[in-house]
C-alpha cells in the first residue's frame, strides 16, 4: 500500500474521543485534580485520651500514611479538644498539678515527628512531579523534531511509539504545568498525525493496539462493577479515565462502540456510587434521630433533684449506659453530628457538675465536723489530769454525747481522732477508778447491781401479768438508783442486768413482732417506749459512726461510708421526730 493512502486526520479523532471523556467525566464528578469524594472521617467522640493516642500510633505507623493529612489533623483535633476539657475538669475537682502531662507530651512528639516525615514527604514529591514535568518535555522536544524530520515512515513511526511509552510512563507533573504540558504534547502528537503519511498498515496496528487496551478498560471497568467496596471501585474507576486519555485513537468504525462500553461500565460504578451515598444519608439520619433521643434522656436525668448518695451512684451508671450506647451509634449527618455531640456533651457535664457540687457540700460537712471534734480532743485532752472526778466525769459524759452528735469525718482522719479521743477518755476514767476514795463508792455500787442481778435471776414470775409488770418495773427503778460502778466493769455488768432480765420475763422482753403484741406495753408508759426507741436510735448511730471509722482504713470504700451517712441522716431524722413525740408524751402525762 502507497504511503499516499494516508487515512483521514487524526485530529479529529483525537478531539473527539477527548470530548467525549470530557464530558463524560464532568458528568461522574471525575476530572483531572480529582480528590478522593466520599471519604469519612472516623467519629471521633467519645474516644479518651489513650484510644486517640493509639489512633495516631496506627495512622502513622500505615504505608499510607503520608496520604492521611486530613484524619491525622482530625484525631489531633480530638485529643487537644479533649486534653483542654479533662485539664478544666481536673482543676475544677482538685485543684491539682496536670495530670495529663506525659500522654500529652507523648503525643505532641508523635505528631511533630509526623509533622517533619509529611513535609519530607510533599518536598520528595514535588521534586518528584518537577522531575516527571522535565521528562515529559524532553518527549516533547523530541517529538517535535520527529515532526519536523525528513525519515522514512517505517523509521520514524517505531521512534513515536517509544516517545507515547516514555510520555506515559513519566508519571505526574505539577498542577500548574499539568493543562499546558499536555495540550502542548496532544498539539504534536495531532501533528505527526496530520503531517506524516503513515502506511495503512502501521496505522491499522496502532489502531489494533489502542483497541486492545480500551478493550482491558472497559474489562476493569466491568468488573470494577462487582467490587462490593463502592467507594474503592469509583476511586479505581478514575485511575482508569486517566489511562484512557493516554491512549490515541481507534479504528472509525470501531471508535463509538468501544466508547459506549466503556462509558456503561462508568455509568454502572457511578449509580452505585450515589446509591451507596444516598444510603448513608439515611443511615446517618437515622444515627441522629437516635442520638437525640439519647440527649432528652440525659437532660432529663441531668434535671433530676437528686437528695442521696445512692441515687447519685444509680443515676451515674445510667448515664454511663447512655455513653455505652451513645459510641455504638454510628456517624450522624455532617451538618448536625458536631451540634448534636455538643447537646450531648452539655448534658453530661451539666450531670457531673451537680454531682461534683454535691459530694462538695459533704466533703465540706466531714470538714466542719473534723473541726468540732477536734475541738473535743482538745477539750478532753485537757482534762484527762483532773483529780475532782466527780465533776470531771460529768464532763467527759458530755464530751461523748457531743462526739456521737457531730457526725462523720473525712475517712483519712476518723481513726485517728477516735483513737485520740478514746484514749483521753481512758486515761481520765483509768485514773478515777485507781483511786482508793472513789473506788470504794463504785465497787460498792458494783456488788449492789450483782447481788440485784441474782435476785432477779432467783425471781420467778407468777400467772398474774400486773404483779410481774410491777416487779419488773421495781427491779429497772431500783437499779438506775444504785448508780456509778468501775469504768471497766460498766458494759459487763449492763449486759449481766439485761440478760438477767430477759431471762426472768420472757415474755415482756418480746418485740411486737414476736406475736404477742401489747406485752411490752404493759410494763411501759407511752413515753418510755418513746425514750427507748430514741436511746436505740442513738446507738444505732454511734455504731453506723463507728463503721465509718473502720470503713475509711480501707480503700474503695466510698460507697459503704456513702451508705452509712444515709443511714444517719435518716436516724438523726426519726430523733427530731421522737423528740417532738416525747415532749408531746410529758406534757399529756402532767
Amino acid at each position: 500500500m502507497s504511503e499516499n493512502n494516508f487515512p483521514e486526520k487524526i485530529q479529529e479523532v483525537v478531539s473527539e474521543v477527548a470530548d467525549k471523556a470530557g464530558d463524560l467525566l464532568e458528568s461522574t464528578g471525575i476530572s483531572d485534580k480529582a480528590e478522593a469524594v466520599g471519604d469519612k472521617l472516623e467519629d471521633l467522640s467519645g474516644k479518651s485520651l489513650a484510644e486517640l493516642s493509639d489512633l495516631f500510633v496506627k495512622l502513622k505507623s500505615g504505608a499510607d500514611s503520608m496520604m492521611r493529612s486530613k484524619e491525622a489533623e482530625s484525631i489531633k483535633s480530638a485529643f487537644y479538644k479533649l486534653l483542654s476539657k479533662l485539664k478544666g475538669e481536673e482543676t475544677a475537682a482538685e485543684g491539682a498539678d496536670n495530670p495529663f502531662e506525659a500522654v500529652e507530651q507523648n503525643f505532641k512528639a508523635m505528631y511533630s515527628d509526623y509533622k517533619k516525615e509529611r513535609a519530607e514527604f510533599n518536598r520528595q514529591q514535588d521534586e518528584q512531579r518537577e522531575a516527571n514535568l522535565a521528562k515529559k518535555q524532553a518527549v516533547i522536544d523530541e517529538l517535535k523534531a520527529l515532526v519536523e524530520g525528513q525519515e522514512d515512515v517505517s523509521a520514524r513511526f517505531p521512534v513515536f511509539r517509544e516517545l507515547q511509552n516514555r510520555w506515559r510512563d513519566a508519571g505526574p507533573v505539577p498542577a500548574t504545568a499539568y493543562r499546558d504540558i499536555n495540550d502542548t504534547y496532544q498539539y504534536y502528537v495531532e501533528k505527526f498525525y496530520d503531517m506524516v503519511k503513515i502506511n495503512r498498515d502501521l496505522r491499522d496496528l496502532d489502531f489494533r493496539k489502542n483497541l486492545e487496551a480500551k478493550e482491558a478498560f472497559c474489562e476493569a471497568a466491568e468488573k470494577l462493577a462487582e467490587n462490593d467496596n463502592v467507594v474503592n471501585a469509583f476511586h479505581e474507576l478514575q485511575k482508569l479515565h486517566e489511562q484512557w486519555k493516554e491512549y490515541g485513537p481507534v479504528a472509525k468504525e470501531k471508535r463509538e462502540d468501544i466508547w459506549n462500553r466503556f462509558k456503561a461500565a462508568t455509568a454502572v460504578i457511578n449509580k452505585r456510587y450515589q446509591a451507596h451515598f444516598e444510603g448513608l444519608k439515611e443511615q446517618q439520619e437515622e444515627n441522629l434521630e437516635k442520638k437525640r433521643a439519647l440527649c432528652e434522656k440525659l437532660e432529663e436525668i441531668a434535671a433530676t433533684d437528686v437528695r442521696t448518695s445512692a441515687d447519685w451512684t444509680a443515676l451515674t451508671k445510667e448515664i454511663e449506659s447512655l455513653q455505652q450506647e451513645w459510641r455504638k451509634i454510628g456517624y450522624a449527618t455532617k451538618k448536625e453530628n458536631q451540634k448534636i455531640y455538643d447537646r450531648f456533651r452539655a448534658a453530661c457535664d451539666a450531670f457531673f457538675a451537680k454531682k461534683r457540687a454535691y459530694f462538695t457540700d459533704i466533703k465540706d460537712n466531714l470538714n466542719a465536723n473534723l473541726e468540732k471534734k477536734q475541738a473535743l480532743i482538745d477539750q478532753a485532752e485537757a482534762l484527762k489530769d483532773s483529780t475532782d472526778w466527780k465533776k470531771t466525769a460529768d464532763q467527759y459524759v458530755a464530751l461523748q454525747k457531743q462526739w456521737k452528735e457531730i457526725g462523720s469525718v473525712p475517712r483519712k482522719k476518723s481513726e485517728q481522732l477516735w483513737k485520740r479521743f478514746r484514749a483521753a477518755c481512758d486515761e481520765f476514767f483509768e485514773k478515777r477508778d485507781a483511786n482508793a476514795s472513789t473506788d470504794n463508792d463504785f465497787y460498792s455500787n458494783l456488788r449492789a447491781k450483782k447481788k440485784l442481778i441474782e435476785e432477779v435471776l432467783a425471781y420467778t414470775p407468777g400467772d398474774d401479768e400486773t404483779a410481774n409488770a410491777e416487779k419488773m418495773r421495781s427491779f429497772n427503778e431500783r437499779w438506775q438508783a444504785i448508780g456509778h460502778v468501775p469504768y471497766k466493769e460498766k458494759d459487763n455488768v449492763n449486759d449481766a442486768f439485761r440478760d438477767a432480765m430477759k431471762k426472768a420475763f420472757p415474755l415482756f422482753s418480746q418485740s411486737p413482732r414476736s406475736g404477742r403484741p401489747g406485752r411490752r406495753d404493759a410494763v411501759q408508759s407511752p413515753k418510755d417506749a418513746l425514750v427507748s426507741k430514741y436511746r436505740a436510735l442513738q446507738q444505732n448511730i454511734t455504731t453506723y459512726e463507728n463503721n465509718i471509722g473502720f470503713f475509711s482504713a480501707s480503700k474503695n470504700s466510698e460507697p459503704l461510708i456513702r451508705q452509712m451517712q444515709e443511714k444517719i441522716d435518716k436516724a438523726k431524722e426519726e430523733l427530731k421526730d421522737l423528740e417532738a413525740q416525747i415532749r408531746k408524751a410529758e406534757e399529756e402525762s402532767r
